[in-house]
């Protein structure tokens, strides 16, 4: 049977770990399992406590692997998980953030979907903890049905699995990465995805909830500003959707739209025949002028009911926010996601 590394990067994690270990100790699954931890620079008492649980995990026959350093400064996550894996030998990787808490059957059957489907990242459904703390992320996470984990991968939620619950051979991980190691402020783990997807990786959710995943402000996520995620979206938007289409209409004549109409190339914005909306304030103003074209006479998009609009459609409208009303009106129409339209927001 192949084995399998848990990849735990640690930085002063000390109020999570026990939870954490402790959920890698119960670990179900028969089959060889390691852990590899590496320390970034934790300041507070976070290498203590993995000493402590090294004893403990290789009793229970669970070997662990520690590497880090303890400069002045974190190199950060993307650095930090690929020098985990760099000391790993398992032939499976199952990720782990050291603040969430795995449930016991995780490494057993994200093992059993990776060997069916060696080629994805294997994801699986997770609980919130405060379980109010993102609501609708939560219910995008754990309700996507299986073609939307490739048709949803433009919108800002991000890669369709989250990466704390990442699950993959070592042999396809290296074919796509490393990771990104720019530190603070990079999205590696949407670099990564970004460029699984490009190589024709596939996307595989298992359908329990088999992380606690943990939401405080100390995540590492929240060191990303919202401008630097939108400029990779619309640039993987515009290298793998927008090309197979010679004109699309953008869904939303408001500042969401707009913005995006902005943000594309010039060759992408001469694609966007017209914007659709339902409010009947912006579709009386006709069209949308670009102010800021260099080109001479400046474009004039039209702005039309979303029923008079051409798809297919790159729908730039919020899901979930509507009461409903947008969803029904989408559904009116009949038409395929991801050759019809794209969900963008």
């Amino acid at each position: 049977m192949n084995s399998n590394s848990v990849i735990l990067p640690v930085h002063n994690a000390q109020q999570w770990l026990d939870e954490c270990l402790m959920s890698v100790l119960k670990q179900d699954f028969e089959g060889t399992m390691e852990l590899s931890v590496f320390n970034d620079a934790s300041k507070d008492q976070s290498m203590t406590i993995i000493e402590k649980w090294k004893m403990n995990l290789e009793d229970s026959g669970i070997p662990v692997v520690i590497g880090g350093h303890d400069s002045p400064s974190p190199r950060g996550v993307g650095y930090s998980k690929n020098q985990a894996i760099i000391q790993s030998t398992g032939s499976y990787l199952c990720f782990l953030d050291s603040d969430d808490v795995m449930m016991p059957q995780r490494v057993r059957l994200q093992y059993e979907a990776a060997v069916q489907y060696p080629t994805s990242i294997v994801g699986c459904q997770v609980r919130r903890d405060p379980p109010d703390s993102t609501e609708r992320y939560t219910r995008w996470i754990n309700q996507l049905a299986p073609d939307q984990l490739l048709t949803q991968v433009f919108t800002s939620h991000g890669p369709t699995v989250i990466m704390p619950t990442w699950f993959c051979s070592r042999a396809w991980f290296f074919h796509v990465g490393p990771f990104d190691e720019g530190g603070k402020g990079v999205p590696e783990d949407l670099l990564f995805f970004y460029e699984h997807l490009r190589k024709g990786g596939g996307v595989f959710r298992v359908d329990h909830s088999l992380l606690l995943y943990r939401y405080h402000l100390y995540a590492a996520t929240h060191s990303v500003l919202e401008m630097t995620i939108w400029t990779h979206r619309v640039h993987f938007l515009e290298e793998q959707a927008l090309p197979g289409w010679e004109s699309f209409t953008i869904w939303n004549a408001g500042k969401q739209g707009r913005r995006l109409y902005r943000s594309l190339s010039a060759a992408s914005r001469r694609k966007v025949v017209a914007f659709c909306d339902v409010d009947e304030n912006k579709i009386k103003k006709g069209f949308y002028c670009h102010e800021d074209s260099q080109e001479r006479p400046k474009p004039q998009v039209p702005i039309l009911h979303f029923r008079a609009a051409q798809p297919p459609f790159v729908i730039c409208v919020k899901l979930d926010l509507t009461g409903g009303e947008f969803e029904d009106n989408l559904k009116s129409l009949h038409l395929q996601e991801g050759r019809d339209f794209i969900h963008f927001s």
